[in-house]
């Protein structure tokens, strides 16, 4: 019996890395997967995937800084699939590394807006839906870099520190009331944001040094965190931050 069978999860940032590696990790277990991202070329290659994977799959084309396409995607998932279960909420920008007296402003507001803002409103309007539906959980992308500093990176440290901090809020305020909150913490992972570097030996080396593990990880991996998150052996868990990182963070 797959665990998620007739479970609806939304995943935002669905359409490449980890958020398509964890749609697909949904699929394979059962669920409906409504796939979220600006992106509708790489939308229906994910959702392609999935239905070749033997689920169901739908793409909503979403910027999660912007409330209303955020209502309309929640709304849209319940419509085509009659309610909704579990959401990871993925979505996240990340710039080039710069000092913090040389970050322009726009930097600033795009961070937060798709990181930190993007996260708030989606939580505002799954949780309804997810209490409507029988609960359920909910899990946010951090990072090890909302765990630790790392120069160069201020705004986006800043940035996933709130992600945790929404978490722990959001977690404790609707403990009782059927549905968990908790984050998940990735190291270096093999994505295609940081696919130029990883391109070039001098790149991998940097990455792999980084992390105990001495290799970066695989999408894969941060999908089996999510899915523990969101399973039944993690129903006495919420509120916390799972670290997936190789060890960077310790």
């Amino acid at each position: 019996m797959r665990i998620f069978a007739d479970k609806v999860a939304l995943v935002t940032g669905g359409t490449s890395g980890i958020g398509r590696a964890t749609a697909l990790a949904f699929a394979r277990e059962g669920a409906n997967v409504v796939v979220v991202g600006r992106r509708e070329d790489e939308g229906a290659e994910s959702v392609a995937l999935i239905e070749q994977a033997g689920g169901k799959g739908l793409f909503v084309r979403a910027d999660v800084s912007v409330e209303e396409e955020v209502a309309s995607m929640v709304a849209r998932a319940v419509e085509v699939f009659g309610g909704l279960h579990f959401a990871f909420n993925n979505a996240g920008v990340f710039l080039p590394p710069a000092p913090m007296t040389e970050i322009s402003a726009e930097a600033i507001d795009r961070i937060l807006a798709v990181n930190v803002r993007g996260v708030a409103l989606c939580m505002k309007h799954e949780i309804p839906a997810i209490m409507k539906s029988g609960g359920g959980g909910i899990v946010n992308t951090a990072s090890f870099l909302g765990i630790r500093a790392f120069p160069g990176s201020a705004i986006y440290n800043a940035s996933k520190f709130a992600v945790i901090g929404l978490t722990k809020s959001a977690a404790v305020e609707f403990a009782s009331q059927g549905v968990r909150v908790n984050a998940v913490c990735p190291g270096v992972i093999d994505t295609p944001m940081n696919e130029e570097m990883r391109a070039e030996e001098s790149g991998r080396d940097f990455l792999n040094g980084l992390q105990p593990m001495k290799r970066t990880g695989r999408p894969e991996e941060i999908a089996a965190a999510v899915l523990y998150l969101c399973s039944p052996g993690a129903g006495f868990t919420t509120g916390t931050t799972l670290s997936v990182d190789g060890g960077i963070s310790v």
